[in-house]
């Protein structure tokens, strides 16, 4: 069975495509579809979890696939979860500039108050049945008081995972795929899949 993996991303497809590796089913991406390049579903929840079910849905239907997409994004305790829903759009596809203007509204506050997660939901929609199931996950750190590390893609040079002690920046595809956000909801999707018959 194909399942389709609903997103543009090349850091987010790169992430997914090595955690679900071992799935007996056949991962494949948008560029793989008939889907026109040009079809986008606009992200108009105000939840992680409303933009997933968005994500999937539309993709879902017009390719006729099973689907799944996920929606993500970094929370900042201090910043009253910001920039959340709104990650991607805030940076602009200018992800240097973003954390950049982040550090600079974090300016002098301590590390104990630079509390942040990286949160994400997955939605899988199954076009034969309409059926739609959601999965969420996130991971807990610190925003650095400067990016460091090359690796990852985002916000990843910000983020000091607590589970790692360094930023996602500074850790290998191999390191951030056993505890990252996504990692975790990957990780429920193929415990899902492999106990669940979808027809």
């Amino acid at each position: 069975m194909e399942l389709l993996i609903a997103t543009r991303n090349p850091g987010k497809l790169k992430e997914i495509k090595q955690a679900l590796k071992n799935l007996p089913h056949k991962i494949i991406d948008l560029s793989q579809t008939n889907i026109p390049p040009d079809f986008d579903i606009l992200e108009t929840g105000k939840t992680f979890k409303a933009n997933a079910i968005l994500k999937a849905r539309g993709f879902g239907k017009k390719s006729q696939l099973l689907t799944f997409a996920d929606d993500s994004g970094l929370a900042i305790d201090y910043l009253n979860g910001f920039p959340g829903v709104n990650s991607a759009r805030f940076a602009q596809k200018d992800f240097k500039t973003a954390m950049q203007k982040i550090l600079k509204k974090l300016t002098n506050i301590p590390k104990e108050k630079r509390l942040a997660k990286f949160v994400s939901v997955l939605a899988i929609y199954n076009p034969q049945t309409k059926k739609i199931h959601t999965i969420t996950g996130e991971c807990h750190g610190w925003i650095n008081f400067k990016p460091k590390g090359n690796h990852g893609f985002g916000y990843d040079p910000i983020f000091l995972s607590k589970d790692l002690n360094k930023t996602f920046g500074e850790a290998s595809l191999k390191e951030k795929n056993k505890i990252s956000h996504r990692a975790k909801t990957l990780a429920q999707l193929k415990e899902y899949l492999s106990q669940t018959k979808i027809k």
